[in-house]
């Protein structure tokens, strides 16, 4: 932890971040200041709907007004954290900007978490509060909310989009306070502090989280919107949860309100009723990870239709396949624009002007000329363009270190501070880069990212378990499908069993295997560790 920063957070240095503002990268910039320099100059424009719901700019900025004051009136102050954990409903953008302007730190939890993620995350945050919704596809969060109050006690507050059943309505949250203080004035935190927690895909264990201040995160948005094109005519799809990264800021929602542009909430992205939506709503532009990208083309192709006033297609999340790249335009009927980036902070876009083929090929090149790439082999010199090797990286939207995590940052992070990201990829001439694998154990499910040993933490609970190697086979579909290896202590467990036993103990559906394989053994590396690659290639042979 650095001398300074009791809360866990690594800055940058001094030096490095007097350049980025001489720079102009860091403008000095708050969140919640998005939302109120769209309420001064378009009003009345949409700002925000689920097809059903509608508020403009004027109307969504008082709301996160009042729902600011309503927080501070409930004991909620500034530098507390406040774990959301809210799918894609209108209340999850008021909610986001009254906590940037109480300058509570919003930590922003996937609606297919459960108990093992949540009260790992609440503990690691030291959250003071959990917004929930009352029900959300078929899963009631009041229990789990009574059980993490249970387990952590730092967790004083359960605020409720919807029946409260004892909690803290949102509603009346909202109309606790007036929207604006008598004196007509709010305090703005300091642009350099934490604005939100982000969850790191995890590599080792349960997700990290990932602290972006308002000077960054403000410009990973406003750089993202202005690559992207993103204008007051932008209706942008919000099919993915917006706790990610990529559908939040990059551009996302938050990009698309910096530009004055609509979101358009959706809470899933089934290509039928995305196709109505995008349809009905005049949307131009959405993101995907892969498999969803796939499940839309085939759609198309057997007769859904198109969605007609799309503009653009981003895909990001894990590599997209050349031969399903060449569909989009075709099928969808609009541009392709592949993104490959990390909460942690790099983004990379391919643009609306690169040649066809570098779209269709690669997954972009960095957003900003302050990014500072470096590709390593092992031994850490830097490869020529063209050879593969780990992709490290800093720049002025790239953290320093993860959140209350000294140990895993001396590895994570070099000594001169780029990024090791596990990624491993080759540069062109041109900039590009092109993802090849990783160097970490950790399986990218369809953009879902598995860490092994968690998992396998999980497994090896089971009493008929005596040892267990969870690997990724390719799959057309998702990129990669999950393999648990199982060497059983006495009656082999069935798949069926191992899926009761890892919902029992609140690990979320997407890390559940999707294969089991009973072994009497694991081949075995020199050091006595499990061969990983060894085991996936006897997989994919038998």
């Amino acid at each position: 932890m650095a001398a300074g920063f009791p809360d866990g957070f690594v800055p940058w240095p001094k030096d490095t971040a007097d350049h980025y503002r001489a720079k102009g990268y860091w403008q000095g910039s708050t969140l919640g200041s998005i939302l109120r320099d769209g309420a001064r100059e378009r009003p009345d424009h949409t700002a925000v709907t689920d097809g059903e719901r509608r508020l403009g700019y004027r109307e969504l900025d008082r709301e996160a007004d009042r729902l600011r004051a309503g927080l501070a009136a409930r004991g909620i102050r500034a530098g507390e954290r406040v774990l959301v954990h809210l799918p894609n409903i209108i209340e999850f953008v008021p909610l986001c900007f009254a906590l940037f302007r109480l300058g509570a730190v919003p930590v922003l939890a996937l609606p297919a978490h459960r108990e093992t993620e949540i009260v790992s995350l609440a503990r690691l945050s030291g959250a003071v509060a959990y917004v929930i919704p009352d029900e959300h596809a078929g899963f009631d969060h009041r229990p789990l909310a009574r059980c993490l109050r249970e387990r952590v006690p730092s967790v004083r507050e359960v605020i409720v989009v919807g029946d409260a059943d004892g909690f803290t309505s949102y509603g009346d949250v909202v109309a606790a306070a007036p929207s604006r203080p008598k004196d007509g004035t709010t305090p703005e935190p300091d642009p350099s502090e934490v604005a939100v927690l982000l969850l790191s895909g995890g590599t080792t264990g349960l997700p990290k989280l990932i602290p972006r201040t308002h000077d960054d995160y403000h410009y990973n948005v406003r750089a993202s919107a202005r690559v992207c094109g993103f204008d007051e005519d932008t209706r942008y799809l919000t099919a993915l949860p917006m706790a990610h990264n990529f559908p939040l800021a990059c551009p996302g929602m938050l990009g698309t309100l910096w530009a004055g542009g609509t979101v358009v909430l959706s809470t899933g992205a089934n290509p039928h009723d995305a196709f109505r939506l995008i349809e009905s709503e005049g949307v131009t532009a959405t993101a995907l990870v892969p498999p969803l990208a796939l499940a839309w083309l085939d759609a198309a192709e057997q007769g859904a239709g198109r969605p007609g006033t799309l503009k653009l297609l981003q895909v990001g999340g894990s590599r997209l396949k050349e031969e399903t790249a060449r569909r989009v335009g075709p099928l969808l009927g609009c541009s392709l624009q592949q993104v490959y980036g990390m909460a942690e902070g790099l983004l990379n876009f391919t643009r609306s002007d690169d040649p066809p083929e570098l779209v269709l090929t690669t997954q972009g090149r960095p957003l900003s000329e302050g990014d500072e790439v470096r590709i390593v082999a092992p031994d850490g010199s830097e490869v020529p363009d063209g050879e593969v090797g780990e992709l490290q990286v800093r720049g002025p939207y790239t953290i320093r270190g993860y959140h209350r995590a000294e140990e895993h940052n001396a590895t994570a992070f070099t000594p001169d501070g780029h990024y090791r990201t596990g990624d491993l990829v080759r540069r062109l001439p041109s900039g590009h880069l092109v993802v090849e694998g990783r160097t970490k154990d950790v399986i990218n499910r369809g953009g879902d990212k598995i860490p092994v040993e968690e998992v396998e933490n999980h497994l090896l609970a089971h009493p008929a378990i005596h040892d267990v190697a969870l690997v990724g086979l390719p799959d057309d579909t998702l990129g990669e499908r999950t393999w648990a290896c199982v060497i059983p202590g006495g009656t082999p467990p069935t798949r069926r069993e191992l899926l009761a036993h890892l919902t029992a103990r609140g690990v979320a559906a997407y890390k559940h295997p999707d294969r089991v394989r009973i072994m009497d053994d694991f081949p075995r590396t020199g050091l006595g560790k499990v061969n990983r690659r060894e085991l996936a290639r006897r997989l994919r042979e038998a």
